[in-house]
């Protein structure tokens, strides 16, 4: 497998012009641009640049309005409804992320909720944004179907993200990000398109047996995090990301990884809290305490942590790009 190596400006302007010539403008395929390649320099492989071809695939079939312009409302004090238009989540989530901070510093909680959206990414870096304002928050989504009710093999409920994140005040924020599935299904996608295997015990074929062929696992189901412990964590993550928003469930959606069929309509809900308000102030001095603690066990690490070094890696050195995959993004962005 040949590998190729971006300057992380050269990811970004390769991922926006991939988008401009696949009917997406350049404003959202910036957007996506800025999300996807920091999702790269995180270790994120999976909600990379692997993601581009499905992108642009179903932003050229109309699945994706690549020139939508999210729509917000406020349908209570403490809460926002953005209305993505069936357009990438992206912008969708950067308008969240604007606006929240002031709703839940005024009310010490406020929660927006992301209708008609797509792919949201790496739900870890949109925690972050918020933790970094000052602010404890989930975000919460479905994704289309692909992990199964325990004790069938007929999915219908998505890997469905969960992620969280906190302000630690003269540190990095604490992020912590996770598939409800074993690892995230993009990591299957992305080792499908470059021919790779995938380890035992992350997915499991159409008739319900474990495989390590990608292409096997795509079209069956992924097996849950703590059995069925993890299938249950879906179907909650379901009523939150659908049928809370008014979305479509994740067996209701096409897929997000070509052109065919409608829109996925997902939805996703993102939380945001004052810490200071609900804990009379003390909330600084007890994570403080919290972080120092894990810290200082021996062999632990705080959750995500990996990611500063894998920052600072790729700012210095770049990304290095399976090769398949960057050729095809060249085609695309040379409209081939």
């Amino acid at each position: 497998m040949s590998e190729n190596r971006l300057s992380l400006q050269e990811a970004h302007d390769l991922v926006v012009a991939a988008l401009v010539a696949s009917n997406t403008s350049p404003e959202n395929a910036a957007s996506v641009a800025r999300a996807l390649v920091a999702a790269e320099a995180s270790g994120q492989s999976g909600h990379g640049l692997s993601r581009v071809p499905s992108y642009a695939s179903q932003s050229r079939s109309g699945k994706v309005d690549g020139f939508a312009k999210p729509e917000m409302s406020t349908t209570s004090p403490g809460i926002l409804r953005i209305d993505a238009m069936l357009g990438f989540a992206y912008p969708a989530f950067e308008l969240a992320i604007e606006a929240l901070p002031e709703r839940a510093r005024s009310q010490g909680i406020a929660m927006a909720v992301v209708a008609r959206s797509h792919h949201f990414g790496q739900g870890g870096a949109h925690c972050e944004a918020l933790a970094e304002k000052g602010l404890v928050n989930f975000v919460f989504g479905n994704t289309t179907k692909s992990i199964a009710p325990w004790g069938s093999n007929k999915p219908l409920f998505g890997t469905n993200p969960i992620a969280f994140g906190a302000p630690v005040p003269g540190g990095a924020p604490l992020v912590i990000d996770l598939a409800v599935s074993k690892v995230a299904r993009g990591k299957i996608m992305a080792a499908e398109k470059t021919g790779s295997s995938i380890p035992e015990g992350w997915a499991l074929d159409v008739d319900g047996n474990p495989t390590t062929n990608a292409t096997a696992a795509m079209a069956g189901t992924m097996v849950p995090i703590g059995e069925a412990k993890g299938a249950a964590l879906a179907m909650m993550i379901e009523v939150l990301g659908a049928c809370l928003v008014g979305a479509s469930l994740g067996f209701e959606t096409s897929s997000l990884f070509n052109g065919d069929g409608p829109a996925p309509d997902l939805g996703q809900v993102i939380i945001a809290i004052d810490p200071g308000l609900s804990s009379l102030g003390v909330y600084g001095e007890r994570i403080a305490v919290l972080m120092d603690a894990v810290d200082s066990a021996e062999g632990a690490r705080i959750p995500g942590s990996k990611r500063f070094g894998l920052r600072e890696k790729a700012e210095r050195e770049g990304v290095v790009i399976p090769g398949p995959i960057l050729a095809e993004i060249r085609n695309i962005a040379a409209g081939k």
